[in-house]
């Protein structure tokens, strides 16, 4: 049997953090079944938030892991995101695969090395600033902090791009994105979504529901979704999910709109839908794909990653205004 010089190859994995499951951990999942020997570099680890599966990898952190409160409020520490990701070496390895939206392409690798960079977004927190700060909700008092740091920020970040060997986007508006910012080239290579278990049912009836499945916070503008329904009294919405924002959401929302939490069901309750809502603006956006994948439409915003996923008059169709 022979090898090929990849699977001979020493791997290593680099990930910005592990507090939360998104789809950036989809990404980082399917990079650790690719090289299941290869150790994941992050800055910190929060092991009883994660799925039990990454318990048995070998990850290893940065001081950032001793932080107090860092796996609850990691956002405050951005400033050190820098310090930490330069301070790790993956020198010995020959090729590193870096999963970044934040400052983790800034690792030490060898000349003879090849760094590729699946890039989710360049860094929001430096480069889209105000947005970040509007989606994140920044205090007054944290804005003060950071913005003098901004520039300094900005040049770490680029200069690191500038020692990436390969860049890959998720989307054409990240491909633009790496572009304008990083002025670097880059292919698109869409996120990993399980074509497998979101598959149509001809069996399943279509429902009397609309449906959202989101975690419920300000910048996935759920708050659209609400304020449409309530001008459609004599349809309904579901919203599957959680979040800092759902005890605002549903104090506001009409009758006809429902938030039922996390659900076990998603693969049924897409099945059923008459039409998956997507108002938010994302990089890629999974859920739509899911929704188009069981054979259901979506009605998105026009604009990021669902540009390249939704077919007007076809899968679903755009709006052209977060109205």
């Amino acid at each position: 049997m022979t090898h090929s010089p990849l699977q001979e190859a020493r791997v290593a994995l680099v990930h910005d953090w592990l507090n939360q499951v998104g789809g950036a951990e989809n990404v980082l999942e399917e990079l650790a079944a690719l090289f299941p020997a290869a150790p994941v570099y992050t800055s910190f680890y929060a092991a009883e938030r994660m799925p039990a599966a990454y318990h048995g990898w070998d990850i290893r952190t940065t001081f950032m892991q001793h932080l107090p409160g860092i796996a609850a409020h990691h956002q405050r520490y951005m400033p050190l995101y820098p310090l930490a990701f330069g301070g790790v070496d993956v020198s010995g390895y020959d090729l590193v695969l870096s999963n970044k939206s934040g400052f983790c392409h800034g690792v030490r690798t060898h000349t003879r090395a090849r760094h590729v960079c699946y890039c989710l977004t360049p860094t929001r927190f430096i480069w889209l600033y105000d947005q970040y700060r509007a989606r994140e909700q920044l205090t007054r008092g944290t804005d003060m902090l950071v913005r003098p740091a901004l520039a300094w920020l900005r040049r770490w970040d680029f200069a690191a791009a500038q020692r990436v060997d390969h860049f890959i986007a998720i989307s054409t508006a990240i491909q633009e994105r790496i572009r304008r910012f990083y002025r670097r080239e880059s292919c698109v290579i869409h996120p990993p979504v399980d074509t497998d278990f979101y598959t149509p049912d001809p069996g399943t009836p279509v429902g009397d529901y609309y449906l959202i499945v989101s975690r419920l916070i300000p910048y996935k503008r759920i708050d659209l979704a609400v304020d449409a329904f309530r001008s459609l009294p004599q349809e309904k919405l579901m919203i599957v999910g959680d979040g800092r924002d759902r005890t605002a959401l549903a104090a506001q929302a009409p009758p006809n709109v429902t938030f039922v939490g996390r659900q076990e069901r998603i693969l049924e309750l897409l099945r059923g839908c008459r039409a998956f809502i997507f108002p938010g603006l994302e990089d890629f956006g999974i859920a739509p794909v899911e929704a188009m994948a069981v054979g259901r439409p979506v009605i998105a915003f026009g604009a990021g990653g669902a540009l390249d996923t939704v077919l007007p008059g076809v899968t679903g169709e755009l709006f052209a205004e977060q109205t």
